[in-house]
Formats: structure tokens, C-alpha cells, sequence
């Protein structure tokens, strides 16, 4: 069983970055896309952005598209995600998770992901 831990999540001003990491156990881990997701309070948790196992194909949420990145370091076992021109909107628990498989679509649903990692907080203030 694959164990995806995250980190990078703190309290930041509106218009600031962060890069959150996701760092994953095993040596499988370029044989499967990977994605973020998000969960505010009182909201379901909801796509961020996706990535194939070569790094090459990548997906994103209308809602941060152009301000996020998402890219991945396979000799490391990394996922990353780069947040700049971050929003109140964007507070929320941040999860990674892996896919079931290598490749990746534009379909959000968390259904096709089978392993989440325990989540990092991301706060923005205005």
C-alpha cells in the first residue's frame, strides 16, 4: 500500500505563493498519474489538478488555471504543486492522491483515484 504524505500547507497573504509537496512511498510511483484536490470547510473536495506518470499531460481546475502548477519529480517520488496569485478562495485542506492507473483525462471525479494522502492546510488571508 502506497503512502502519500504532503507537505507545504501554512498560512500565506492573498497574492502570495506556495509549493506544496506530496512525497510518496514504494518504487512504483512513476507508473501512475497523480493529482491534488481540495476541501474547504462545509464544501465537497473538489479537483485542483492532475498529471500523467511522465509529467508531460497535466489537467486544471477552471478556478486555478494560469495561477497553479502541478509537475513531478519521478527520481524523487514527488508530486508538487505551485500556487502563486493565491486567493481567499483557495483556503482548504490540499490531498494528493493516485490514480489508479498512468494516464489521466479532465474528468474531476476522486472516483478514479484510490490512494489520498492525510492532507495539508493552506490558509490564505485577504
Amino acid at each position: 500500500q502506497v503512502q502519500l504524505v504532503e507537505s507545504g500547507g501554512r498560512l500565506v497573504q492573498a497574492g502570495g505563493s506556495l509549493r506544496l509537496s506530496c512525497a510518496a512511498s514504494g518504487r512504483t510511483f512513476s507508473s501512475y498519474a497523480m493529482g491534488w484536490f481540495r476541501q474547504a470547510p462545509g464544501k465537497e473536495r473538489e479537483f485542483v489538478a492532475a498529471i500523467n506518470w511522465s509529467g508531460r499531460i497535466t489537467y486544471y481546475a477552471d478556478s486555478v488555471k494560469g495561477r497553479f502548477t502541478i509537475s513531478r519529480d519521478n527520481a524523487k517520488n514527488t508530486v508538487y504543486l505551485q500556487m502563486n496569485i493565491l486567493k481567499p478562495d483557495d483556503t482548504a485542506v490540499y490531498y494528493c492522491a493516485r490514480r489508479s492507473g498512468p494516464t489521466t483525462s479532465e474528468d474531476p471525479s476522486p472516483d478514479f483515484y484510490n490512494n489520498w494522502g492525510q492532507g495539508t492546510q493552506v490558509t490564505v488571508s485577504s
